[in-house]
């Protein structure tokens, strides 16, 4: 691949949500919270019309941007196999609670989820010239867990082999 390029929406965006690892050995298992953030980077093989990978304003980016405010902005992240969800659901019948259901609530899953909600748009946003090589999300500055995306993670590695069997003597 040719070009990459990278958008951060940090943890000053705001995204302050509540969660909790109930499978976790440890204080994790109680309800927290974080202000979480994510770094996308993008690929593209050619530039757009203004040379660009992405556009990080309404006509690439913007879904997305909405889209993570409406999952984490003040929400509660459920994992989908979390014993207490049926608790959890009735916060949200009750009206305290926005509940958002995902598969699992540690980086490493929220940032596999986040990928595969919004690499399909920058897919069809871009008539598949761009695509989503990677999500980092980031509980605070210390923390952060990465997805990456398998087909890029293949084409690494077919890119490594062919550069090692051109270089073998």
């Amino acid at each position: 691949m040719a070009h990459l390029s990278t958008k951060t929406y940090g943890a000053e965006r705001g995204l302050s949500c509540a969660l909790r690892q109930w499978a976790a050995d440890s204080h994790c298992n109680l309800i927290h919270g974080y202000s979480l953030g994510f770094k996308f980077t993008f690929a593209a093989e050619q530039l757009d019309h203004r040379g660009w990978v992405i556009d990080f304003g309404k006509g690439g980016f913007g879904p997305i941007r909405d889209w993570l405010h409406q999952t984490f902005d003040h929400t509660v992240l459920v994992a989908e196999d979390d014993p207490a969800r049926s608790e959890f659901l009735r916060l949200r019948d009750l009206g305290l609670a926005e509940v958002r259901i995902v598969p699992g609530t540690s980086c490493e899953r929220v940032a596999e989820y986040v990928f595969s909600v919004t690499h399909p748009m920058i897919v069809a946003a871009t008539k598949g010239r761009c695509w989503i090589l990677a999500v980092e999300c980031f509980e605070h500055g210390a923390n952060s867990a990465i997805y990456e995306n398998p087909q890029g993670v293949i084409g690494k590695v077919s890119a490594d082999v062919l550069h090692a069997l051109m270089h073998a003597t």
